[in-house]
């Protein structure tokens, strides 16, 4: 199954179509089982995530590969961060941990950093190490020969810049586990016209053309986006 489950809403009041805040716990749990039934094996979350990786745990995560990210911690601090990560989400090791601000790399701790996450994949805490990057620039700003094995990363119907830049390729050609994100830009491409935020307004010659496209083709906007997506030979999740 190349779908994987984000669960930012398991913890934060999240999304630019969210108006319910934070899912209850019912939901979460049927979310969870719903994934199961339908052959889903990923499970995307974070620390910063509020309470989902603690959620998460409480639900359990049987039958999930598990992908977490850290930010914002000094070299001696990270085994305590990620077993922490473990210990909330019950779970004995991580199927990856990624780092969410791929700049730390560049600072001062950056190699000490990822020897640090090494050594943590060595003791069989971390399976796959990567970044999740917000742009082709974060990218290109990685340090020289750091062995990824993940990245995760912007990919929707209207945000097609890594595969534009060559990025999607090349992460392919190193062998790379890629896992596209934002399809449906927090619910944005889902939602009605006049559900739109006015903030939105600005691209309305885009939203226009996407909206005829989809007349045209006689697809919903989730089929649109999801199968955008999934046929791109160059994204695993």
């Amino acid at each position: 199954m190349k779908l994987g489950l984000g669960t930012v809403q398991f913890g934060l009041d999240y999304g630019v179509s969210n108006s319910t805040g934070e899912i209850s716990n019912d939901e979460a749990s049927l979310i969870l089982d719903t994934a199961r039934s339908g052959g889903i094996r990923t499970i995307d979350t974070a620390a910063a995530y509020g309470s989902s990786e603690t959620r998460l745990g409480s639900l359990g995560l049987e039958g999930f590969e598990v992908v977490s990210k850290l930010s914002g911690f000094v070299p001696s601090e990270l085994d305590k961060a990620v077993r922490s990560s473990l210990a909330r989400l019950k779970v004995a090791s991580l199927d990856g941990l990624l780092l969410h601000r791929p700049g730390e790399l560049n600072g001062p701790d950056g190699d000490e950093i990822w020897s640090t996450l090494e050594h943590l994949k060595s003791e069989g805490l971390i399976k796959k190490l990567g970044v999740s990057v917000y742009s082709p620039e974060d990218l290109d700003r990685l340090p020289q020969g750091l062995a990824l094995d993940l990245v995760q990363l912007p990919y929707s119907i209207v945000d097609r810049r890594m595969e534009t830049y060559g990025w999607l390729a090349r992460l392919k050609e190193q062998a790379v586990e890629v896992h596209a994100r934002s399809a449906f830009l927090q619910g944005l491409l889902l939602m009605e016209p006049a559900e739109r935020p006015q903030h939105f307004s600005r691209w309305n010659d885009i939203w226009q053309i996407f909206e005829t496209w989809l007349s045209n083709e006689k697809l919903t906007r989730l089929e649109a986006c999801l199968g955008f997506a999934l046929a791109n030979p160059f994204i695993d999740r």
